[in-house]
């Protein structure tokens, strides 16, 4: 909504709304997954750029974590390479990882910096690698066709360690960091990592306040399709377990949920096609996603 069909009176109630949240999580990590159409629409990157900013103006410590999986699909496909898939996991040979490392550290990385950087941040864009500070394997994938089988699916990783350290340093520093979740193994082996791993997990270890995945969905919904919120892991169980959370939920909950057990207070799964839904789930008492806390 427009902002001059408030009334002067309207601005101020908004923020005073919002004091109270700001002095709660003043000085305190928010890790912020960063994908879907926020990601991809011009007028909502500005927006996501804008809330990045005013959360570190106010005194919290955003560090964000982002994919790029449209991009990188569109690259492959320009160079006449298919983008092929293993239960969600994009196959990764040599090849393609030049293209990932490219589109994700590279390109969209510095997109992200450069338009945070516009709205008055300090932004510093990284990836797992630098400083070898996310630490990795190569991932097997188990066949849903023959039990007990392994996939390769090349230079996919999973997370052994994460060295907070160089996240710590930019957040003391007042800069925001802006990381690709690229790791290495003990070999100087490059992998590709899922990003709402490396944000649960990232989250895990900072033992951040929250972890808001920004996704193109308005969160978790009941059977009506009604959103829920305030959800715990034994809730979010009973929900699977009903057929309410079902498809591509189910993963999404599921990194919430691990966050969560390692020591994050809140995960929020919120609609990143909304304008400002990162102030809005933050900074008031409505929020406009799912909350899920500890039991």
């Amino acid at each position: 909504m427009p902002t001059s069909k408030f009334t002067p009176g309207d601005k101020a109630n908004i923020l005073s709304e919002a004091l109270p949240y700001i002095q709660r999580f003043f000085d305190k990590t928010i890790v912020i997954k960063y994908g879907g159409n926020a990601m991809t629409d011009p007028k909502l990157m500005e927006s996501f750029a804008k809330d990045v900013v005013l959360l570190k103006l106010v005194g919290m410590n955003p560090v964000v974590v982002h994919g790029a999986g449209p991009q990188i699909g569109e690259l492959l496909k320009r160079i006449g390479k298919q983008s092929e898939f293993i239960q969600g996991m994009r196959v990764t040979d040599e090849e393609t990882l030049d293209v990932v490392e490219m589109v994700l550290g590279g390109l969209v990385n510095q997109d992200i910096v450069t338009l945070i950087n516009k709205h008055g941040g300090k932004a510093v864009g990284l990836t797992g690698k630098d400083g070898n500070f996310i630490h990795a394997k190569k991932m097997l994938v188990e066949s849903k066709e023959e039990q007990g089988k392994m996939l390769d699916i090349g230079q996919v990783g999973e997370i052994t360690s994460i060295d907070p350290e160089i996240i710590q340093l930019l957040d003391s520093g007042d800069f925001i960091p802006v990381v690709a979740p690229l790791g290495t193994d003990s070999q100087g082996n490059a992998y590709n990592i899922n990003a709402d791993v490396a944000a649960g997990k990232l989250a895990g270890v900072l033992k951040a306040e929250k972890v808001v995945f920004l996704t193109n969905t308005a969160g978790v919904l009941d059977q009506a399709g009604k959103l829920l919120t305030g959800l715990t892991p034994r809730q979010i169980d009973a929900l699977i377990e009903d057929g309410t959370i079902s498809g591509g939920m189910i993963p999404k909950v599921g990194y919430a949920v691990d966050a969560i057990n390692s020591g994050v207070k809140s995960a929020h799964i919120i609609d990143g096609r909304v304008e400002h839904a990162l102030l809005l789930e933050i900074l008031t008492k409505e929020g406009v996603g799912t909350l899920i806390k500890r039991a």
